[in-house]
């Protein structure tokens, strides 16, 4: 019997924390409005775990898991997902290898099945390594004359130089062609281990049948992951500036900076007042660029955050001189004035409701609450989201305003205006 303990209700959801017989633990929503299952799981690792030199070996191993396993080859294991319409995926992010799962409720036993098989047995016969191999070197073709791509790997390579996040997690023209089929079955080997494992699933099965699901699927993997260790880092100190030439009709530029770290007392009141400066079309960003400017069709930033780092990232696609100054104006301006009371009230407001929009559907409230267990959050973060939302002040978000934005920008920008690459001015100085 598996053992399970609740969280307070969110809406008609019940989170629970569910313990399988094996030992596995996820947390679990018991929900039969539709006949679907939905899991979403997470190793520690990801691209950060790629070997020296060799970029893109996780990115490589996500997509070949599903190319067959056990007696299965690739052509067969993906006729057997079709047939009982299994949606499954796996994907290397910078500090996680990531899966998902979903299946109609009579489907289970063949999902959780074909999941297994792919985690304990995938074969990366050659055949399939070349055909992958292949379509990522094609995709990095075209991403080395793409402007966003190539802004947003410079500005990687320009925040953490030489740290594994500097690195592409795609990996390069380069290093692509140098992985070996023994480098992807070390990377599952190390990485797929039951102590680093965190799951979340959502849908029509009972605890019973979950606990034995669970087991099934994971209880054979090894014990313990054999992870690097990978240090933290703070990423380089604003102002800087990168100009890359390239013959395209719009130029790009991707901004940004350090960021707040998850487990930061300030991350809320950071989240709030990114929310005012870049949280879509009513946010200052958007006013001065767009609205007022019509410097570009679009602009986007948002806080970034990793196990070992975090950033402030943004990007738009522009007249660059013009929008770089706008940008760099007003975010100076709010580093040094901050937002005004009807500002934070109005974030706030959204910042709650949109909560509850975000977790309209399974997978979705799944990929939630996986977010969460990798953030260390508590069970019942849901139901105390709302009130630290509201516990943040006009003072914390004029501090943190100045804390995240004070030293100004590093700045990419790939295209035409060679103007663009002239050294910026430095913004107020953060006060210690």
């Amino acid at each position: 019997m598996p053992t399970v303990s609740s969280a307070p209700a969110q809406a008609a959801a019940k989170i629970q924390r569910l313990v399988s017989p094996g030992g596995i633990e996820a947390w679990f929503v018991q929900d039969a409005t539709v006949p679907l299952i939905a899991i979403k799981y997470a190793f520690s690792g990801g691209a950060s775990q790629d070997p020296a030199g060799k970029p893109g070996v996780g990115n490589l191993v996500a997509d070949l898991l599903d190319e067959g396993s056990g007696n299965l080859d690739s052509k067969t294991y993906h006729e057997r997902l079709d047939r009982r319409a299994i949606k499954l995926g796996f994907s290397a992010t910078r500090d996680h290898f990531r899966g998902s799962l979903r299946m109609l409720k009579d489907n289970k036993d063949e999902a959780y099945d074909l999941l297994r098989m792919a985690l304990t047995s995938a074969r990366f016969e050659p055949a399939d390594v070349e055909r992958i191999r292949a379509h990522v070197i094609s995709t990095l073709r075209r991403e080395s004359t793409n402007p966003s791509s190539l802004a947003y790997r410079k500005f990687l390579e320009v925040a953490f130089g030489d740290h594994p996040y500097g690195r592409p997690d795609t990996g390069t023209l380069d290093s692509v062609p140098k992985i070996e089929i023994a480098d992807l079955k070390d990377y599952g080997r190390r990485i797929l281990a039951k102590d680093t494992l965190r799951i979340v699933v959502v849908g029509d099965v009972d605890p019973d049948t979950l606990g034995k699901l669970l087991d099934k699927t994971f209880g054979t993997l090894p014990a313990k992951a054999e992870l690097t260790p990978i240090p933290d880092v703070v990423a380089a100190k604003p102002p800087q500036r990168a100009f890359i030439p390239l013959d395209v009709p719009q130029t790009v530029v991707t901004f940004g900076g350090p960021g707040i770290n998850r487990h930061d007392p300030d991350f809320m009141a950071a989240d709030v007042v990114n929310h005012i400066l870049a949280g879509g079309m009513s946010s200052r960003l958007f006013n001065e660029v767009r609205k007022k400017r019509g410097l570009a069709y679009s602009i986007s930033e948002a806080l970034l955050w990793m196990d070992h780092s975090a950033l402030f990232i943004g990007n738009t696609g522009t007249r660059a001189g013009e929008t770089v100054d706008a940008v760099e104006t007003e975010i100076r301006r709010i580093a040094e004035e901050g937002p005004t009371q009807k500002e934070l009230d109005e974030a706030k407001s959204y910042l709650k409701g949109s909560q509850v929009l975000a977790l309209d559907t399974s997978s979705n409230l799944a990929q939630t609450l996986l977010q969460y267990q990798l953030d260390k959050l508590p069970i019942d973060y849901i139901e105390k989201r709302n009130t630290i939302v509201d516990a943040v002040t006009l003072d914390d978000t004029r501090r943190v305003a100045k804390k995240l934005w004070g030293d100004g920008l590093l700045t990419v920008i790939v295209g035409r205006d060679p103007q663009a690459a002239a050294q910026p001015t430095a913004a107020t100085p953060k006060s210690n």
